[in-house]
């Protein structure tokens, strides 16, 4: 029988807790009894070491759980056309719309990008360094973030390529509309993130979260609004949105952290990743990648620079 390999990253635990305890939270498990099995059948490791149940895990630490196929969530092919922007024998490109999940999750598991990725590709045309959940994605976009995102064909690019996130070789560069206007033209927002211990459905900044850090330049200013240039140094969840609301410059149209409906309505929060500078790997050359705005940016700025007349 074969084996799938789902990895978990232990984030924003309030004290170390036991492997068996913090596996119970994700809901790809049938029960606590399944879990005790996977254990004990060797089929969990902690950061590549095989752990005992009662294993206290503690933030950064990387969990990784081996399923046999009666277990697995099945990801099936599916055919939805791709926006490539880039692409060589080692990397792509691809300009995600919005209401787009990058990858499946035990609730979702069809419509995504890694669904369209597999019809074209097949698990043997993509790196499989993150699961069976993830092949190929380097990093991700939230649903409704659209934009540039790099995918790995295979396991040498996918390490290349996030060799250069974690080194901030690689750039990546968001537009975005927020609420308020800025005493200075650019600055740098230095907090951690974790998860919100009120609403897990949320990232906040917390006291013990992940260094996260985010530089912005504001491009243009309205009564009220700012258009901004955001450029990431880390790649946590929410980083963009949970950054800016923090700073009380929520993103336009941000449900889940800016509770202000704006009069234009969008697709909701008005962030795109239009921008990405990386090198490939068949010969170390740059690639310079950049979109034009997203309709939901155009639209909303269109009606901003109409209020400004």
């Amino acid at each position: 029988m074969s084996e799938n390999k789902y990895i978990f990253s232990v984030q924003s635990l309030k004290q170390p807790t036991r492997l068996d305890t913090f596996l119970t939270t994700e809901k790809i498990f049938k029960s606590r009894s399944q879990i005790q099995n996977l254990i004990k059948k060797n089929q969990v490791m902690v950061n590549g070491n095989i752990r005992k149940s009662s294993f206290l895990v503690q933030n950064d630490d990387e969990v990784i759980v081996l399923l046999s196929d009666e277990f697995s969530v099945i990801i099936e092919p599916e055919n939805i056309k791709l926006d490539i922007v880039y692409e060589d024998e080692d990397i792509l490109v691809v300009n995600k719309p919005k209401n787009m999940l990058t990858h499946p999750t035990t609730k979702e598991t069809t419509g995504t990008l890694v669904n369209a990725l597999l019809y074209k590709y097949g698990y043997e045309g993509l790196s499989d360094i993150n699961g069976i959940l993830r092949p190929g994605i380097v990093h991700r976009l939230d649903r409704n973030t659209s934009g540039l995102l790099m995918v790995a064909k295979n396991n040498e690019s996918h390490k290349f390529l996030t060799e250069q996130i974690q080194n901030k070789t690689a750039i990546r560069k968001y537009h975005a509309i927020v609420h308020g206007n800025f005493d200075e033209q650019t600055g740098k927002i230095d907090l951690p993130i974790g998860r919100d211990p009120v609403k897990p459905e949320k990232m906040a900044v917390i006291e013990n979260g992940k260094p996260s850090i985010t530089e912005y330049n504001v491009i243009e200013q309205f009564k009220g609004y700012s258009f901004v240039e955001l450029i990431l140094k880390t790649g946590r969840t929410h980083q963009i949105r949970v950054h800016m609301s923090y700073i009380g410059h929520p993103l336009v149209n941000d449900s889940l952290y800016n509770k202000i409906q704006f009069k234009v309505k969008t697709i909701e929060q008005v962030l795109q990743s239009y921008s990405l500078k990386f090198a490939v790997l068949k010969n170390n050359d740059i690639i310079e990648l950049k979109l034009d705005a997203d309709d939901d940016i155009k639209k909303v700025l269109n009606y901003l620079r109409s209020c400004n007349k």
